[in-house]
């Protein structure tokens, strides 16, 4: 009788089954742990507590037309005004609450600059909101 390394008993094969003991382990923790927790999810304080009734606030701010023709006139509300009255009613509408937003309307033709400037003002005044009217381009 001789010994090979090669032998073919079946105590030395590899196993083939999956082992189910780990998963029904893991399964039994599992079921342990959510029978602990959903006791104290189900558990509130009663507390009495007070009622509060309030409407939606629909107030919507007002807008100003600022418009700059192409000459570089401003229009304050369709009322013509220079550099320095402009400030003024900036500053006078930054006082208002709720703080107005400024609907700038701007000609083709005007030079950036002055747009920037009617912009600068209105930041630097305290009216922070500004809103761009543009008309839409004809078809041709």
């Amino acid at each position: 009788m001789t010994m090979s390394p090669f032998s073919s008993d079946e105590e030395d094969g590899m196993m083939s089954e999956i082992n189910m003991t780990p998963l029904v382990d893991v399964m039994l923790v599992l079921l342990i742990i959510f029978l602990v927790t959903i006791p104290a999810i189900n558990h509130a304080v009663k507390i009495d507590l007070p009622k509060a009734s309030s409407q939606p606030a629909d107030t919507k701010p007002a807008h100003v037309d600022v418009a700059v023709q192409a000459d570089g006139t401003i229009l304050w509300d369709d009322q013509k005004v220079d550099d320095a009255a402009l400030e003024a009613r900036i500053a006078q509408a930054s006082r208002l609450t709720p703080q107005p937003e400024i609907h700038l309307r701007a000609d083709r033709k005007v030079p950036y600059e002055r747009v920037a400037d009617v912009m600068s003002a209105a930041q630097g005044g305290g009216l922070p909101k500004i809103g761009f009217v543009t008309e839409p381009r004809e078809k041709k």
